[in-house]
Protein backbone atom coordinates (compact mmCIF):
# COMPACT_ATOMS: atom_id res chain seq x y z
CA UNK A 1 0.00 0.00 0.00
CA UNK A 2 2.77 2.47 0.90
CA UNK A 3 2.52 5.72 2.74
CA UNK A 4 -0.23 8.24 1.95
CA UNK A 5 2.39 10.46 0.29
CA UNK A 6 3.53 7.58 -1.93
CA UNK A 7 -0.07 6.75 -2.83
CA UNK A 8 -0.70 10.38 -3.63
CA UNK A 9 2.36 10.57 -5.88
CA UNK A 10 1.37 7.32 -7.58
CA UNK A 11 -2.14 8.63 -8.20
CA UNK A 12 -0.75 11.90 -9.59
CA UNK A 13 1.64 9.94 -11.84
CA UNK A 14 -1.17 7.78 -13.17
CA UNK A 15 -3.33 10.82 -13.82
CA UNK A 16 -0.49 12.61 -15.63
CA UNK A 17 0.26 9.49 -17.71
CA UNK A 18 -3.35 9.13 -18.76
CA UNK A 19 -3.60 12.87 -19.45
CA UNK A 20 -0.44 12.74 -21.58
CA UNK A 21 -1.77 9.74 -23.48
CA UNK A 22 -5.04 11.52 -24.07
CA UNK A 23 -3.25 14.64 -25.34
CA UNK A 24 -1.08 12.53 -27.67
CA UNK A 25 -4.15 10.79 -29.04
CA UNK A 26 -5.83 14.14 -29.60
CA UNK A 27 -2.72 15.43 -31.38
CA UNK A 28 -2.52 12.29 -33.57
CA UNK A 29 -6.21 12.50 -34.40
CA UNK A 30 -5.94 16.20 -35.27
CA UNK A 31 -2.85 15.65 -37.39
CA UNK A 32 -4.51 12.70 -39.13
CA UNK A 33 -7.50 14.83 -40.02
CA UNK A 34 -5.20 17.58 -41.35
CA UNK A 35 -3.19 15.09 -43.42
CA UNK A 36 -6.31 13.46 -44.82
CA UNK A 37 -7.65 16.86 -45.85
CA UNK A 38 -4.26 17.72 -47.40
CA UNK A 39 -4.17 14.41 -49.26
CA UNK A 40 -7.67 15.05 -50.56
CA UNK A 41 -6.59 18.51 -51.72
CA UNK A 42 -3.41 17.17 -53.39
CA UNK A 43 -5.43 14.51 -55.20
CA UNK A 44 -7.84 17.18 -56.32
CA UNK A 45 -4.95 19.12 -57.89
CA UNK A 46 -3.79 15.97 -59.66
CA UNK A 47 -7.28 15.48 -61.07
CA UNK A 48 -7.32 19.16 -62.03
CA UNK A 49 -4.10 18.72 -64.02
CA UNK A 50 -5.62 15.78 -65.87
CA UNK A 51 -8.69 17.88 -66.62
CA UNK A 52 -6.53 20.62 -68.18
CA UNK A 53 -4.64 18.07 -70.31
CA UNK A 54 -7.90 16.47 -71.35
CA UNK A 55 -9.30 19.90 -72.32
CA UNK A 56 -6.20 20.61 -74.49
CA UNK A 57 -6.67 17.24 -76.24
CA UNK A 58 -10.38 17.94 -76.71
CA UNK A 59 -9.63 21.32 -78.34
CA UNK A 60 -7.05 19.85 -80.74
CA UNK A 61 -9.39 16.97 -81.57
CA UNK A 62 -12.18 19.40 -82.50
CA UNK A 63 -9.79 21.35 -84.75
CA UNK A 64 -8.73 18.12 -86.50
CA UNK A 65 -12.38 17.04 -86.78
CA UNK A 66 -13.26 20.36 -88.40
CA UNK A 67 -10.33 19.96 -90.82
CA UNK A 68 -11.28 16.37 -91.72
CA UNK A 69 -14.89 17.38 -92.32
CA UNK A 70 -13.72 20.17 -94.67
CA UNK A 71 -11.64 17.64 -96.61
CA UNK A 72 -14.61 15.28 -96.87
CA UNK A 73 -16.90 18.05 -98.02
CA UNK A 74 -14.29 19.13 -100.60
CA UNK A 75 -13.89 15.61 -102.01
CA UNK A 76 -17.52 14.45 -101.95
CA UNK A 77 -19.63 17.60 -101.66
CA UNK A 78 -21.94 15.72 -99.28
CA UNK A 79 -23.95 17.77 -96.79
CA UNK A 80 -23.19 15.48 -93.83
CA UNK A 81 -19.52 16.50 -93.93
CA UNK A 82 -20.52 20.15 -93.90
CA UNK A 83 -22.82 19.52 -90.94
CA UNK A 84 -20.06 17.71 -89.07
CA UNK A 85 -17.69 20.59 -89.81
CA UNK A 86 -20.12 23.21 -88.55
CA UNK A 87 -20.75 21.22 -85.34
CA UNK A 88 -17.02 20.99 -84.66
CA UNK A 89 -16.45 24.70 -85.35
CA UNK A 90 -19.29 25.63 -82.97
CA UNK A 91 -17.53 23.92 -80.02
CA UNK A 92 -13.94 25.12 -80.66
CA UNK A 93 -14.17 28.66 -79.20
CA UNK A 94 -16.15 27.51 -76.10
CA UNK A 95 -13.43 24.87 -75.61
CA UNK A 96 -10.84 27.65 -75.52
CA UNK A 97 -12.94 29.49 -72.90
CA UNK A 98 -13.19 26.32 -70.82
CA UNK A 99 -9.43 25.81 -71.10
CA UNK A 100 -8.77 29.38 -69.93
CA UNK A 101 -11.08 28.89 -66.94
CA UNK A 102 -9.41 25.62 -65.92
CA UNK A 103 -5.93 27.12 -66.31
CA UNK A 104 -6.84 30.21 -64.30
CA UNK A 105 -4.91 28.93 -61.23
CA UNK A 106 -1.66 29.04 -63.25
CA UNK A 107 -0.71 32.40 -64.77
CA UNK A 108 1.53 30.78 -67.41
CA UNK A 109 -1.17 28.43 -68.64
CA UNK A 110 -3.75 31.20 -68.55
CA UNK A 111 -1.59 33.37 -70.85
CA UNK A 112 -0.99 30.38 -73.18
CA UNK A 113 -4.73 29.80 -73.44
CA UNK A 114 -5.21 33.47 -74.37
CA UNK A 115 -2.44 33.23 -77.02
CA UNK A 116 -4.11 30.17 -78.48
CA UNK A 117 -7.28 32.04 -79.40
CA UNK A 118 -5.72 34.09 -82.30
CA UNK A 119 -4.21 31.20 -84.36
CA UNK A 120 -7.30 29.10 -83.75
CA UNK A 121 -9.48 31.92 -85.03
CA UNK A 122 -7.19 32.22 -88.12
CA UNK A 123 -7.53 28.50 -88.71
CA UNK A 124 -11.30 28.73 -88.49
CA UNK A 125 -11.25 31.59 -91.01
CA UNK A 126 -9.25 29.37 -93.43
CA UNK A 127 -11.84 26.57 -93.03
CA UNK A 128 -14.63 29.07 -93.75
CA UNK A 129 -12.88 30.27 -96.95
CA UNK A 130 -12.47 26.69 -98.24
CA UNK A 131 -16.13 25.86 -97.52
CA UNK A 132 -17.17 29.03 -99.35
CA UNK A 133 -15.15 28.01 -102.45
CA UNK A 134 -16.67 24.53 -102.39
CA UNK A 135 -20.17 25.99 -102.19
CA UNK A 136 -19.33 28.09 -105.32
CA UNK A 137 -18.06 24.91 -107.06
CA UNK A 138 -14.48 26.26 -107.21
CA UNK A 139 -12.98 22.88 -106.36
CA UNK A 140 -9.53 23.72 -107.70
CA UNK A 141 -9.33 26.97 -105.72
CA UNK A 142 -10.56 25.16 -102.58
CA UNK A 143 -7.99 22.39 -103.04
CA UNK A 144 -5.15 24.87 -103.51
CA UNK A 145 -6.26 26.85 -100.46
CA UNK A 146 -6.48 23.70 -98.34
CA UNK A 147 -2.93 22.68 -99.31
CA UNK A 148 -1.70 26.18 -98.54
CA UNK A 149 -3.54 26.24 -95.17
CA UNK A 150 -1.78 23.14 -93.88
CA UNK A 151 1.53 25.00 -93.70
CA UNK A 152 0.42 28.38 -92.37
CA UNK A 153 1.63 30.12 -89.20
CA UNK A 154 -1.71 29.37 -87.55
CA UNK A 155 -1.12 25.61 -87.69
CA UNK A 156 2.42 26.00 -86.37
CA UNK A 157 1.37 28.34 -83.53
CA UNK A 158 -1.45 26.04 -82.47
CA UNK A 159 0.94 23.11 -82.34
CA UNK A 160 3.61 25.05 -80.40
CA UNK A 161 1.21 26.54 -77.83
CA UNK A 162 -0.55 23.22 -77.27
CA UNK A 163 2.80 21.49 -76.84
CA UNK A 164 3.95 24.13 -74.35
CA UNK A 165 0.77 23.79 -72.33
CA UNK A 166 1.05 19.99 -72.25
CA UNK A 167 4.66 20.22 -71.10
CA UNK A 168 3.67 22.55 -68.26
CA UNK A 169 0.80 20.30 -67.23
CA UNK A 170 3.06 17.25 -67.27
CA UNK A 171 5.45 19.11 -64.95
CA UNK A 172 2.61 20.08 -62.62
CA UNK A 173 1.27 16.54 -62.74
CA UNK A 174 4.62 15.14 -61.57
CA UNK A 175 4.89 17.66 -58.72
CA UNK A 176 1.31 17.25 -57.57
CA UNK A 177 1.43 13.46 -57.77
CA UNK A 178 4.60 13.40 -55.66
CA UNK A 179 3.00 15.74 -53.07
CA UNK A 180 -0.14 13.59 -52.89
CA UNK A 181 1.90 10.42 -52.45
CA UNK A 182 4.01 12.07 -49.73
CA UNK A 183 0.91 13.23 -47.84
CA UNK A 184 -0.71 9.80 -48.10
CA UNK A 185 2.51 8.18 -46.88
CA UNK A 186 2.62 10.51 -43.86
CA UNK A 187 -1.04 9.82 -43.10
CA UNK A 188 -0.39 6.07 -43.25
CA UNK A 189 2.65 6.33 -40.97
CA UNK A 190 0.71 8.48 -38.51
CA UNK A 191 -2.24 6.08 -38.56
CA UNK A 192 0.03 3.12 -37.83
CA UNK A 193 1.84 5.04 -35.07
CA UNK A 194 -1.45 6.17 -33.57
CA UNK A 195 -2.82 2.63 -33.60
CA UNK A 196 0.35 1.36 -31.93
CA UNK A 197 0.13 4.12 -29.33
CA UNK A 198 -3.52 3.29 -28.65
CA UNK A 199 -2.54 -0.32 -28.08
CA UNK A 200 0.28 0.73 -25.75
CA UNK A 201 -2.00 3.09 -23.80
CA UNK A 202 -4.65 0.40 -23.58
CA UNK A 203 -2.03 -1.97 -22.16
CA UNK A 204 -0.83 0.66 -19.68
CA UNK A 205 -4.43 1.43 -18.68
CA UNK A 206 -5.17 -2.26 -18.11
CA UNK A 207 -2.00 -2.55 -16.02
CA UNK A 208 -2.92 0.52 -13.97
CA UNK A 209 -6.48 -0.69 -13.50
CA UNK A 210 -5.30 -4.09 -12.33
CA UNK A 211 -2.83 -2.48 -9.95
CA UNK A 212 -5.55 -0.14 -8.66
CA UNK A 213 -7.89 -3.11 -8.25
CA UNK A 214 -5.23 -4.94 -6.21
CA UNK A 215 -4.64 -1.82 -4.11
CA UNK A 216 -8.40 -1.45 -3.61
CA UNK A 217 -8.71 -5.09 -2.54
CA UNK A 218 -5.90 -4.60 -0.06
CA UNK A 219 -7.53 -1.41 1.21
CA UNK A 220 -10.87 -3.19 1.58
CA UNK A 221 -9.19 -5.98 3.52
CA UNK A 222 -7.50 -3.46 5.80
CA UNK A 223 -10.78 -1.59 6.14
CA UNK A 224 -12.58 -4.78 7.15
CA UNK A 225 -9.92 -5.43 9.78
CA UNK A 226 -10.16 -1.82 10.94
CA UNK A 227 -13.96 -2.09 11.08
CA UNK A 228 -13.72 -5.21 13.21
CA UNK A 229 -11.36 -3.43 15.57
CA UNK A 230 -13.55 -0.34 15.45
CA UNK A 231 -16.67 -2.33 16.24
CA UNK A 232 -14.94 -3.83 19.24
CA UNK A 233 -13.75 -0.41 20.35
CA UNK A 234 -17.20 1.10 19.77
CA UNK A 235 -18.83 -1.65 21.79
CA UNK A 236 -16.43 -1.01 24.64
CA UNK A 237 -16.93 2.76 24.43
CA UNK A 238 -20.69 2.29 24.12
CA UNK A 239 -20.75 0.13 27.23
CA UNK A 240 -18.76 2.77 29.10
CA UNK A 241 -21.01 5.52 27.76
CA UNK A 242 -24.16 3.58 28.64
CA UNK A 243 -22.92 3.11 32.15
CA UNK A 244 -22.06 6.82 32.39
CA UNK A 245 -25.46 7.77 30.98
CA UNK A 246 -27.17 5.50 33.48
CA UNK A 247 -25.28 7.28 36.25
CA UNK A 248 -26.31 10.65 34.80
CA UNK A 249 -29.93 9.55 34.55
CA UNK A 250 -29.90 8.30 38.14
CA UNK A 251 -28.26 11.55 39.26
CA UNK A 252 -30.79 13.62 37.30
CA UNK A 253 -33.64 11.67 38.84
CA UNK A 254 -32.21 12.09 42.33
CA UNK A 255 -31.66 15.83 41.73
CA UNK A 256 -35.11 16.35 40.26
CA UNK A 257 -36.71 14.27 43.02
CA UNK A 258 -34.76 15.92 45.85
CA UNK A 259 -35.12 19.42 44.42
CA UNK A 260 -38.84 19.18 44.05
CA UNK A 261 -39.62 19.27 47.77
CA UNK A 262 -37.30 22.24 48.58
CA UNK A 263 -38.58 24.11 45.54
CA UNK A 264 -42.16 23.57 46.62
CA UNK A 265 -41.22 24.86 50.09
CA UNK A 266 -39.53 27.87 48.50
CA UNK A 267 -42.71 28.52 46.51
CA UNK A 268 -44.65 28.36 49.80
CA UNK A 269 -42.27 30.84 51.40
CA UNK A 270 -42.61 33.05 48.33
CA UNK A 271 -46.41 32.97 48.68
CA UNK A 272 -46.08 33.94 52.34
CA UNK A 273 -43.75 36.79 51.41
CA UNK A 274 -46.30 37.92 48.84
CA UNK A 275 -48.98 37.96 51.54
CA UNK A 276 -46.68 39.87 53.92
CA UNK A 277 -45.62 42.34 51.23
CA UNK A 278 -48.75 44.48 51.57
CA UNK A 279 -48.59 44.58 55.37
CA UNK A 280 -44.86 45.40 55.39
CA UNK A 281 -45.17 48.30 52.99
CA UNK A 282 -48.32 49.57 54.71
CA UNK A 283 -46.28 49.91 57.84
CA UNK A 284 -43.45 51.58 55.90
CA UNK A 285 -45.98 54.01 54.43
CA UNK A 286 -47.47 54.69 57.88
CA UNK A 287 -44.05 55.32 59.40
CA UNK A 288 -43.22 57.68 56.60
CA UNK A 289 -46.29 59.89 57.25
CA UNK A 290 -46.01 63.00 59.50
CA UNK A 291 -47.52 62.53 63.03
CA UNK A 292 -51.10 63.80 63.25
CA UNK A 293 -53.95 63.39 65.64
CA UNK A 294 -55.97 61.69 62.96
CA UNK A 295 -55.54 57.98 62.37
CA UNK A 296 -53.88 57.03 59.03
CA UNK A 297 -56.25 56.23 56.21
CA UNK A 298 -56.64 52.57 55.35
CA UNK A 299 -54.16 51.36 52.73
CA UNK A 300 -55.22 48.34 50.72
CA UNK A 301 -54.12 46.74 47.47
CA UNK A 302 -52.60 49.08 44.92
CA UNK A 303 -53.19 52.08 47.19
CA UNK A 304 -50.03 51.00 48.99
CA UNK A 305 -48.01 52.20 46.07
CA UNK A 306 -49.84 55.50 46.07
CA UNK A 307 -49.10 55.95 49.77
CA UNK A 308 -45.38 55.42 49.22
CA UNK A 309 -42.99 57.86 47.70
CA UNK A 310 -39.38 58.03 46.58
CA UNK A 311 -37.11 55.22 47.70
CA UNK A 312 -39.95 53.35 49.42
CA UNK A 313 -41.91 53.09 46.17
CA UNK A 314 -38.85 51.83 44.25
CA UNK A 315 -38.20 49.32 47.03
CA UNK A 316 -41.76 48.01 46.66
CA UNK A 317 -41.35 47.66 42.89
CA UNK A 318 -37.98 45.87 43.23
CA UNK A 319 -39.48 43.55 45.86
CA UNK A 320 -42.42 42.69 43.55
CA UNK A 321 -40.14 42.08 40.55
CA UNK A 322 -37.85 39.84 42.60
CA UNK A 323 -40.81 37.75 43.72
CA UNK A 324 -42.03 37.43 40.12
CA UNK A 325 -38.57 36.41 38.86
CA UNK A 326 -38.27 33.86 41.66
CA UNK A 327 -41.69 32.45 40.79
CA UNK A 328 -40.82 32.17 37.07
CA UNK A 329 -37.45 30.58 37.81
CA UNK A 330 -38.90 27.99 40.17
CA UNK A 331 -41.66 27.17 37.67
CA UNK A 332 -39.10 26.78 34.87
CA UNK A 333 -36.90 24.47 36.99
CA UNK A 334 -39.90 22.32 37.94
CA UNK A 335 -40.98 22.13 34.30
CA UNK A 336 -37.44 21.15 33.34
CA UNK A 337 -37.34 18.34 35.91
CA UNK A 338 -40.75 17.08 34.75
CA UNK A 339 -39.63 17.20 31.08
CA UNK A 340 -36.47 15.24 31.93
CA UNK A 341 -38.58 12.34 33.24
CA UNK A 342 -40.93 12.20 30.22
CA UNK A 343 -40.55 9.25 27.87
CA UNK A 344 -40.24 10.26 24.20
CA UNK A 345 -42.46 8.56 21.65
CA UNK A 346 -41.38 8.48 17.96
CA UNK A 347 -44.12 9.29 15.44
CA UNK A 348 -44.16 10.25 11.79
CA UNK A 349 -44.15 14.06 11.65
CA UNK A 350 -45.05 16.43 8.83
CA UNK A 351 -42.43 18.97 9.89
CA UNK A 352 -43.88 21.82 7.85
CA UNK A 353 -47.33 21.32 9.40
CA UNK A 354 -45.81 21.24 12.90
CA UNK A 355 -43.81 24.45 12.40
CA UNK A 356 -46.78 26.22 10.78
CA UNK A 357 -48.76 25.42 13.95
CA UNK A 358 -45.93 26.82 16.11
CA UNK A 359 -45.77 29.96 13.97
CA UNK A 360 -49.54 30.39 14.27
CA UNK A 361 -49.26 30.48 18.08
CA UNK A 362 -46.61 33.20 17.77
CA UNK A 363 -48.47 35.23 15.12
CA UNK A 364 -49.53 37.98 17.56
CA UNK A 365 -45.99 38.33 18.87
CA UNK A 366 -44.63 38.45 15.29
CA UNK A 367 -47.16 41.13 14.38
CA UNK A 368 -46.14 43.31 17.30
CA UNK A 369 -42.47 42.91 16.32
CA UNK A 370 -43.30 43.65 12.64
CA UNK A 371 -41.53 40.43 11.73
CA UNK A 372 -42.09 38.11 8.79
CA UNK A 373 -41.67 34.37 9.34
CA UNK A 374 -41.00 32.33 6.21
CA UNK A 375 -41.00 28.55 6.05
CA UNK A 376 -38.93 26.88 3.34
CA UNK A 377 -38.90 23.24 2.21
CA UNK A 378 -38.77 20.87 5.18
CA UNK A 379 -38.19 17.10 5.28
CA UNK A 380 -40.50 14.68 7.08
CA UNK A 381 -38.95 12.86 10.04
CA UNK A 382 -39.81 10.30 12.70
CA UNK A 383 -39.27 11.80 16.16
CA UNK A 384 -41.04 13.02 19.32
CA UNK A 385 -43.67 15.62 18.41
CA UNK A 386 -43.79 17.49 21.72
CA UNK A 387 -40.00 17.75 21.87
CA UNK A 388 -39.90 19.20 18.33
CA UNK A 389 -42.64 21.70 19.21
CA UNK A 390 -40.66 22.85 22.22
CA UNK A 391 -37.42 23.07 20.20
CA UNK A 392 -38.84 25.22 17.41
CA UNK A 393 -41.07 27.26 19.76
CA UNK A 394 -38.04 28.28 21.81
CA UNK A 395 -35.91 29.11 18.76
CA UNK A 396 -38.60 31.14 16.96
CA UNK A 397 -39.61 32.88 20.21
CA UNK A 398 -35.96 33.85 20.82
CA UNK A 399 -35.65 35.11 17.23
CA UNK A 400 -38.71 37.34 17.73
CA UNK A 401 -37.53 38.47 21.16
CA UNK A 402 -34.05 39.57 20.07
CA UNK A 403 -34.76 41.41 16.79
CA UNK A 404 -33.05 44.75 16.18
CA UNK A 405 -35.26 47.70 17.11
CA UNK A 406 -36.58 49.63 14.13
CA UNK A 407 -35.63 46.94 11.62
CA UNK A 408 -38.40 44.72 10.14
CA UNK A 409 -37.73 41.18 11.29
CA UNK A 410 -37.05 38.43 8.79
CA UNK A 411 -37.05 34.88 10.19
CA UNK A 412 -36.53 31.89 7.91
CA UNK A 413 -36.99 28.21 8.78
CA UNK A 414 -35.67 25.75 6.20
CA UNK A 415 -34.41 22.19 6.06
CA UNK A 416 -32.63 19.60 3.97
CA UNK A 417 -31.45 16.00 4.23
CA UNK A 418 -27.95 14.57 4.19
CA UNK A 419 -27.32 10.85 4.44
CA UNK A 420 -29.71 9.66 7.19
CA UNK A 421 -30.08 13.02 8.91
CA UNK A 422 -32.40 16.01 8.59
CA UNK A 423 -30.73 19.41 8.97
CA UNK A 424 -32.93 22.33 10.07
CA UNK A 425 -31.89 25.98 10.16
CA UNK A 426 -33.64 28.85 11.95
CA UNK A 427 -32.17 32.15 10.72
CA UNK A 428 -32.96 35.74 11.67
CA UNK A 429 -31.67 39.27 11.04
CA UNK A 430 -31.65 40.24 14.70
CA UNK A 431 -29.07 41.52 17.15
CA UNK A 432 -26.72 38.59 16.69
CA UNK A 433 -24.53 36.90 19.29
CA UNK A 434 -20.91 37.62 20.08
CA UNK A 435 -18.79 34.64 18.89
CA UNK A 436 -17.21 34.34 22.35
CA UNK A 437 -20.70 33.59 23.75
CA UNK A 438 -21.65 30.89 21.23
CA UNK A 439 -21.12 28.12 23.80
CA UNK A 440 -22.13 30.19 26.82
CA UNK A 441 -25.74 30.58 25.64
CA UNK A 442 -26.28 26.80 25.84
CA UNK A 443 -25.30 26.67 29.51
CA UNK A 444 -27.98 26.63 32.17
CA UNK A 445 -28.83 30.07 33.63
CA UNK A 446 -26.33 31.77 31.28
CA UNK A 447 -27.33 34.52 28.84
CA UNK A 448 -25.55 36.74 26.35
CA UNK A 449 -25.71 40.41 25.44
CA UNK A 450 -27.85 43.14 26.94
CA UNK A 451 -30.35 41.70 29.44
CA UNK A 452 -33.34 43.85 28.48
CA UNK A 453 -35.72 40.96 27.76
CA UNK A 454 -37.38 38.63 30.29
CA UNK A 455 -35.82 35.18 30.62
CA UNK A 456 -34.11 32.76 32.98
CA UNK A 457 -31.29 31.45 30.77
CA UNK A 458 -32.90 28.01 30.56
CA UNK A 459 -34.46 27.95 27.07
CA UNK A 460 -31.45 27.15 24.87
CA UNK A 461 -30.00 24.74 27.43
CA UNK A 462 -33.33 22.94 27.44
CA UNK A 463 -33.45 22.94 23.61
CA UNK A 464 -29.99 21.43 23.28
CA UNK A 465 -30.85 18.80 25.91
CA UNK A 466 -33.95 17.85 23.89
CA UNK A 467 -31.95 17.71 20.66
CA UNK A 468 -29.38 15.43 22.26
CA UNK A 469 -32.08 13.14 23.67
CA UNK A 470 -33.40 12.85 20.11
CA UNK A 471 -29.97 11.68 18.93
CA UNK A 472 -29.00 14.95 17.26
CA UNK A 473 -26.71 17.93 17.61
CA UNK A 474 -27.11 21.71 17.66
CA UNK A 475 -24.87 24.65 16.78
CA UNK A 476 -25.08 28.40 16.19
CA UNK A 477 -23.49 30.75 13.67
CA UNK A 478 -23.78 34.45 14.48
CA UNK A 479 -22.10 37.83 14.69
CA UNK A 480 -23.11 41.04 16.39
CA UNK A 481 -25.71 42.99 14.32
CA UNK A 482 -25.63 40.35 11.57
CA UNK A 483 -28.32 37.97 12.79
CA UNK A 484 -28.08 34.37 13.90
CA UNK A 485 -28.56 30.91 12.41
CA UNK A 486 -29.27 27.96 14.68
CA UNK A 487 -28.61 24.60 13.02
CA UNK A 488 -30.22 21.42 14.32
CA UNK A 489 -29.25 17.98 13.00
CA UNK A 490 -31.66 15.13 13.81
CA UNK A 491 -31.96 11.51 12.64
CA UNK A 492 -34.59 11.14 9.93
CA UNK A 493 -35.85 7.95 11.60
CA UNK A 494 -35.28 8.19 15.34
CA UNK A 495 -36.01 5.06 17.37
CA UNK A 496 -37.00 5.41 21.01
CA UNK A 497 -36.01 1.77 21.56
CA UNK A 498 -32.49 2.40 20.39
CA UNK A 499 -32.27 5.66 22.29
CA UNK A 500 -33.51 4.15 25.52
CA UNK A 501 -31.14 1.25 25.09
CA UNK A 502 -28.21 3.58 24.46
CA UNK A 503 -29.24 5.86 27.29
Amino acid sequence: MGTPEARRRRAIGQSLLLAAGFLVLVAISTTSVILVDQAREDNAWVVHTLEVENQISTLLLRIRTAESAVRGYLLTGEQRFLTEHEAAVTGILPDIDTLARLAGDNSIQFENSKRLRTPVQDRLDEFAAIVDLVKRNDIDGATALLRQANSTDAVRQISEIAGTMRTEENRLFSLRTAAAEHTQRLASILTVAGSALVIVLAGVSIFLLRRSARARDQAEMLLRDANLNLETTVEERTADLREANDEIQRFAYIVSHDLRSPLVNIMGFTSELEELRSEIFKRIAALGRAPTSLPPPPIDGDSTTLALAGEDRRLLQDFSEALEKMDRLISAILNLTREGRREFEPVRIETRELIEAVVATLAHQAGEAQAQIRIGPLPEITSDRLALEQIFSNLIDNALKYLKPGVPGNIVIRGRTKLNFAIFEVSDNGRGIDPKDHQRIFELFRRSGTQDKPGQGIGLAHVRALVRRLGGSMSVSSEIDKGSTFTITLPIRWSATNRNRDS
